[in-house]
Order: C-alpha cells, then structure tokens, then sequence
C-alpha cells in the first residue's frame, strides 16, 4: 500500500494582543519549551522559535496529517492558557487574532532558522509592523491594510 511522503516548511508569527502582554525574557524559555512540546504533540517538527516582547516566529516542517490552520489554533489556544495557567503576567494574556503562514523550500531552511535565531538584531533596524508588511509582500500576500494585526509605533 502507497504512502504519503512529504515535508513542508512553513514559518508562522504570531503577534500579543494587547501592549501590556509583552512576553518577558525570565520565562521566554520555558514558553518555548511548551510550545515545542505542542508542536511535537502534533508530530511536526520544530525547526527554530524566536521573536521578541510582542511576536514569535515558528519554522515547522509539517506533515500532511495536520493543518496548519488547526496547529496554529492549537499552539496559540494551549499557550495562551499555558501563560495564564503559570500566571507569568498580572493581566490575561492572548494572541491577537489570525497568524502569518509563509512557506520555504528546504535550501532556505538555514537562512529562515538565522533570521528566527537574530530576531533581537534583525529589531534595532526594523520594527514588526516593517517586517511583517515586507513578507506579505515578498510573498506576494494579497491582504487588507485594515485587518493586519494591532501595530504600535
């Protein structure tokens, strides 16, 4: 019997709702850890995680079995709860709604782990609002000023 073989890599941002909802660099690591652990719960595989206060990026290779609609929900949905749960913040915390998914071919695997890995570098040149607007762009995104995430300049 055939079976289905396949890698798919895609990077996903997300973005905090609210300015008060920074992630905070004493429990940042074992934020990531948790969402590694979704991320393998799903049987995908986590490539690199990185972002700053207001934004993570995620490179997942996926397989088929899973949307990446539904692994996004999941990620953001369990994490979110996870912060809360651990009360790492005084306030609710909560992704803002939807999510950047823009898809890789395996030689560019290496540069997008540099680029998740230097997000603090890659920041004191370009705010979220600058880059996240450049990868739509790049990527030929068709999209609606008005719905993008909540920026603060």
């Amino acid at each position: 019997m055939p079976n289905t073989y396949s890698k798919l890599y895609t990077q996903l941002i997300f973005a905090v709702k609210g300015r008060s909802n920074f992630i905070q660099s004493s429990w940042k690591t074992e934020f990531y850890k948790y969402i590694t652990g979704i991320v393998d719960g799903k049987s995908q595989k986590l490539y690199s995680i990185g972002g700053m206060p207001d934004h993570i990026h995620l490179l997942i290779g996926f397989k088929p079995a899973v949307s990446i609609s539904d692994l996004a929900r999941d990620i953001k949905s369990n994490s979110s709860a996870f912060v809360n749960r651990k009360m790492f913040i005084d306030q609710k915390f909560q992704w803002q709604t939807g999510f950047g998914a823009l898809t890789y071919g395996k030689s560019q695997v290496p540069d997008v782990i540099r680029y998740i890995e230097n997000q603090q570098e890659h920041h004191k040149h370009r705010s979220f609002k600058e880059e996240y607007i450049q990868f739509l762009k790049t990527f030929d995104v068709e999209y609606e000023p008005d719905y993008l995430f909540e920026f603060y300049d």
